[in-house]
């Protein structure tokens, strides 16, 4: 699986720290930055670019999710949330992390960075990552009136 992640300079440490664990577990990262330290960087470009990344696998076949960091994960889950197909799901413990794809079939997490210790925060992905979408008809229809929404303005009833 492809992972693109993005982060702020709050998130800059653990997004390090994911990818090298990530990617000894065989997941292909892909960072779209930041690569240094600054505390005046904006976050929203660099998740605006992850989650178009996985907009763009996901529509050539190629199976990719994303994860976006920042101090508490707000902001950069309401930026990747402006991309059109992208379900950005902010997650603060395992539950909502699998309910995230489960029932939402998330392709963004957001987790904050000042939230959680590395190893917390790892778990969070972890269960995102892994975790199928459940195919449920309930859920397919309510993703489907989001999507309808997204591309045609309009309210779904």
């Amino acid at each position: 699986m492809r992972v693109h992640i993005a982060t702020d300079h709050a998130g800059l440490e653990l997004s390090a720290a994911l990818i090298d664990s990530l990617s000894a577990k065989g997941y292909e990262m892909v960072n779209h930055g930041p690569v240094d330290y600054d505390a005046e960087d904006d976050y929203p470009g660099f998740c605006i670019n992850a989650a178009q990344a996985v907009v763009r696998d996901q529509a050539a076949g190629v199976d990719a999710l994303g994860i976006v960091l920042g101090g508490s994960g707000n902001g950069e889950q309401i930026s990747a949330n402006k991309v059109e197909g992208v379900r950005a799901a902010l997650v603060w413990n395992t539950e909502t992390a699998k309910l995230a794809r489960e029932h939402n079939d998330a392709n963004v997490v957001a987790v904050g960075g000042r939230q959680h210790s590395v190893e917390e925060a790892t778990a969070l992905i972890e269960a995102f990552l892994t975790e199928p979408f459940s195919n449920a008809a309930r859920h397919q229809r309510r993703i489907g009136k989001i999507a309808a929404y997204e591309t045609t303005g309009e309210v779904p009833a």
